[in-house]
């Protein structure tokens, strides 16, 4: 959790609505967005196992002075999603003031890890298995924007945030489907920068040096992707959270308006290293 001595971040306020909040990326933009000013709306899926860990990140917040509501929810379920967002609109209308949601961030990595082919049936991706995967991991910015802008909870000259990798133009054992859907996220967010830009809406995409996540471990190949971004970093070290989570707090300013529908690499310049 950054602390209130770190001064390189700019002040910003209002509402972030987090997608994907408790670990990862998600808990570092929550912790980081929170410093510079916002208050946060976390949603996230949780087993008991990591539920204390998030109730620490509220109280780190709240501890900042923010507001901190968290919803321990499936995010790709509509009607969850019904219920957060309607949830917040009254809470909204409770504060006697016109609150808005600022910044959409969507970090949900939740997807299946199989092979497209496979001589067995059950090892090899199922229909199911791969319409989840682009619903969840795609799909579902366009469903919480869709709902977002029906409820009218997003605020003028807002920020709309995906999470994707270069995995979104590379294939790797298993990953197929992850790659797909970032693939399709990729595509999404070009499309709602030209329907949300005479809004003054933006939405880009961010796209983060090898980071060593709970959704990292995940892949198959993880091990050798951690030792080939370290070789090819220019740093000499993997992305952290917080190297993304500051560039997203720079990037909600109002001064970036100009700047939508991009996929824009967070990653010390890993990406065009050899």
């Amino acid at each position: 959790m950054p602390t209130n001595s770190d001064k390189s971040l700019p002040e910003l306020d209002g509402w972030a609505l987090v997608l994907g909040a408790s670990s990862g990326f998600g808990a570092s933009a929550c912790s980081h967005f929170a410093l510079a000013g916002m208050n946060v709306v976390g949603v996230h899926l949780d087993r008991r196992a990591n539920v204390e860990k998030t109730q620490q990140l509220v109280s780190d917040i709240q501890a900042l002075g923010r507001e901190a509501w968290f919803y321990n929810v499936n995010a790709a379920d509509p009607a969850k999603r019904a219920h957060v967002l309607g949830d917040l609109r009254r809470r909204f209308a409770e504060r006697g003031k016109k609150e808005q949601v600022r910044v959409l961030l969507h970090s949900l990595a939740f997807g299946a890890l199989k092979p497209f082919t496979h001589l067995e049936p059950d090892a090899r991706i199922a229909t199911s298995q791969l319409d989840m995967t682009l619903d969840v991991m795609a799909n579902s910015l366009v469903y919480w924007t869709q709902d977002l802008l029906s409820e009218d909870l997003f605020a003028l000259n807002s920020r709309i945030f995906a999470m994707t990798s270069t995995g979104s133009g590379k294939s790797w054992g298993g990953y197929g489907a992850v790659s797909a859907a970032k693939a399709a996220l990729e595509s999404h967010v070009r499309q709602l920068s030209l329907e949300l830009s005479p809004r003054g809406i933006t939405a880009n995409a961010i796209c983060a040096g090898v980071t060593d996540t709970p959704a990292l471990r995940k892949i198959p190949e993880a091990e050798s992707m951690i030792e080939t971004a370290l070789r090819r970093n220019p740093s000499g070290r993997l992305t952290q959270p917080a190297d993304v989570a500051q560039a997203l707090v720079a990037l909600a300013l109002p001064n970036t308006y100009w700047m939508t529908g991009n996929v824009i690499c967070v990653d010390g310049g890993e990406a065009h290293s050899g």
